[in-house]
Parts: structure tokens; sequence; C-alpha cells
């Protein structure tokens, strides 16, 4: 697996990818992708050594750091509270790819990068009602916890706000 800086050239895919779980993200349109990576301290793909036409990036990881000009309510929250973030906007895996670690090989890379640049939190949030325990499951592994709750959207859907300390 190769793990490199989106390009322009990625874009179409990401975009068919976060519609592919848009029910655990919010929606995304090319302006909104466009501004979220441009704004992005850190926005990576994971794709195979020898990429398939169809398919040739599986999953992508947009995050920002506080002072971006990102309307997110979750954003928002972490940078009313903390002076020095990184924030993990989404990760997203193409549903023919999970279950192959994709995702905690972007987290490992983050991290890394994380520590060699001197942060020492990154944040998140993860839908709690409706329940996304497979999110859950894997932020746990990587040492987040929660830090507050909130309820977001029209529809009012609760998220947990994590933290994991670097």
């Amino acid at each position: 697996m190769i793990i490199r800086d989106v390009g322009e050239a990625d874009y179409d895919t990401l975009l068919r990818l976060n519609l592919e779980s848009e029910h655990f993200l919010s929606p995304l349109s090319l302006p909104r992708l466009k501004s979220l990576c441009a704004q992005a301290w850190s926005s990576r793909v994971i794709a195979p050594e020898e990429a398939v036409q169809e398919f040739p990036v599986q999953g992508f990881i947009i995050v920002l750091r506080e002072g971006a000009e990102y309307d997110s309510p979750n954003y928002q929250w972490f940078s009313r509270r903390y002076p020095e973030f990184l924030y993990i906007d989404r990760v997203v895996i193409a549903a023919a790819a999970r279950g192959r670690h994709l995702a905690k090989h972007l987290y490992d890379d983050l991290f890394a990068r994380a520590r060699l640049h001197g942060f020492t939190r990154i944040t998140c949030e993860f839908d709690t009602d409706p329940p996304n325990d497979a999110s859950r499951r894997f932020h746990a592994r990587f040492g987040f916890r929660e830090v507050g709750a909130q309820r977001v959207g029209a529809a009012q859907k609760a998220v947990s706000m994590q933290e994991a300390i670097l």
C-alpha cells in the first residue's frame, strides 16, 4: 500500500467514497472538498501499489489543525476548548476494501507525522446515536477517550467528542 498526499486527480474518487459512507459523514461537494483540502494540515489517500483502474484510491483521511476557517460544529467544539490540536474531519475506506486495515495504516501515518511535527493532541468524533460501534472500537485501540458529547445536524444525531494524547 502507498499513502500519499491528495491530488486533484483524486477528487472524483474521494467524492464517490464519501457518498458511499455518507450515513456516517457529512455530505461533500467538489467545492467543499477543495476547500477542506486547501485548509487541511494533512489530506492523504491510501492506494494499492499497483492501482486498479476502478479504484485507484481505496481510502482517504482529511485532518485540520486549529485556526482553520471551517464551519463544522464538531471542529468548532474543539476550537473553543483547545489552543492547539489536530482534528480528523473524516476517514473513509471504500466498502470493497474494508477489513484490510487501511484505516489503521492511515492513522499510523497520521500519528507518526503528528509526533514528528510536535503535536500532542489528535481529536475526532463519532456517532453514538445512531451508534457507530465499529468506530468506537477502532478509536479506542488508538487511545482515544471521550472528552464531551453534543447533538448536531437537523436530525440531532449524538456524537462523542474524542481526543488522543500523544
